[in-house]
């Protein structure tokens, strides 16, 4: 996918968003995600959350319309969305300022300029099933990014009776299931992303309604190899959502080469997150041909066996990790910075077949499964921080024993 966030943040016309998903169709993207700001007056976010109503003047007609110009170019439309929040300057608020989480006669803690609503309570639940559900049922959309940005303060319901308030987050929790169950039930074939600031709710019970999980809103490649090497300790990869992002970094102001970044993607669900309308030709070409290789490969990666051959916690900015099933195994391999007279890094792969050939045609490597597994392929020298190298084995057959 090609999410606008990083490219335009709030500052976008239909015309701008439809030349960022006119370059993703070129380099073979799938889906174009319309980030926050078309809702609203949400021209910055201090507003609005809570009023999911088009803004066709910014958008320059109906959602219905700019998501037909998406397919147009052979691509799904995907939407942003921040339902269980409220702008204290929103319609939503002014109509009905007891629905957020709050103790009486005590000020209102906002994080991020936002209340958050009390899912506790059944008419909020009506209103979000029906305010979302409105959007999804007027624009051929495709997917959702759930976004929940801010920590629970004031916790409890004032609804409820002083006995029963150490219930609420509980509540909120099931009216948050019963939220999903009724709008994942009624656009059966929208894939749904969680997020909280990342994956600060990656838990089963939103798993079974959301089946992956926008991983961390830190996008910086460095960090994302530990980050998604420590998530997929728990989960699996092909629920971590990762893109590749604008240098320097929008969070760290690092920069990273663009294969890198690349690379880093492929560990998790692949995407962009900048203007590709911006990158170099050399880039452009790299992002092209990343696509291509996610499209070849992804069946691996998504339902192959995930083994972590090198852990970045411990290697000393070095880092490896597989995608094996019964045809393949893909190999990435991370270094973080270059060093003087290297001695040579070897890394071992894993759960391969002994006797078994593997060939790798690209790097000229042939070799047994128990060669690549005892003694490893040396890696190629660094002459940058942050390369990476990407191998592909596939099995030639069995060797002859001697």
């Amino acid at each position: 996918l090609i999410n606008n966030w990083e490219a335009t943040y709030f500052d976008f016309t239909a015309d701008k968003l439809f030349s960022i998903a006119q370059r993703g169709a070129e380099i073979g993207c799938e889906l174009f995600v319309l980030d926050d700001g078309w809702f609203g007056k949400r021209n910055i976010d201090n507003c609005s959350l809570g009023d999911w109503v088009v803004n066709e003047e910014k958008l320059g007609g109906t959602m219905k319309e700019l998501a037909e110009r998406i397919n147009g170019l052979g691509m799904k439309m995907g939407l942003w969305f921040e339902p269980e929040m409220v702008s204290p300057d929103s319609d939503l608020y002014r109509a009905h300022p007891d629905w957020c989480l709050h103790v009486e006669g005590r000020p209102r803690t906002e994080a991020r300029s936002q209340l958050i609503l009390d899912l506790g309570r059944r008419e909020v639940q009506d209103y979000i099933i029906a305010s979302v559900g409105g959007v999804l049922s007027a624009a051929p959309i495709s997917y959702v990014k759930w976004d929940m940005n801010r920590n629970m303060i004031e916790g409890f319901s004032a609804e409820l009776p002083a006995e029963c308030r150490m219930e609420s987050q509980h509540r909120y929790m099931l009216g948050l299931y019963r939220v999903l169950e009724e709008i994942t039930s009624a656009f059966p074939d929208v894939l749904f992303e969680s997020c909280s600031g990342g994956g600060g709710r990656f838990d089963c019970g939103i798993l079974h309604y959301m089946p992956q999980t926008w991983t961390s809103d830190d996008t910086d490649a460095a960090e994302r190899i530990r980050i998604q090497y420590g998530t997929s300790l728990i989960y699996p990869c092909s629920s971590m959502g990762a893109h590749v992002s604008a240098v320097p970094n929008h969070q760290t102001g690092r920069s990273t080469p663009f294969l890198s970044r690349c690379h880093v993607a492929m560990g998790g669900n692949f995407g962009f997150e900048l203007d590709l309308t911006s990158l170099s030709p050399e880039d452009i070409a790299c992002a092209k041909e990343a696509v291509s290789t996610v499209k070849r490969l992804r069946r691996t990666m998504q339902q192959g066996e995930y083994s972590r051959l090198v852990n970045p916690f411990e290697a000393e900015g070095r880092s490896a990790w597989q995608f094996r099933d019964a045809e393949q195994v893909i190999l990435c391999v991370y270094q973080d910075w270059t060093v003087p007279n290297p001695t040579t890094w070897r890394v071992k792969l894993a759960g391969l077949e002994e006797e078994t050939v593997y060939t790798d045609p690209e790097h000229g490597i042939e070799a047994t499964g128990a060669a690549l597994m005892n003694i490893g392929i040396p890696v190629p020298q660094a002459h940058e921080d942050h390369e990476s190298w990407m191998y592909c084995f596939t099995r030639k057959g069995k060797s002859i024993s001697v």
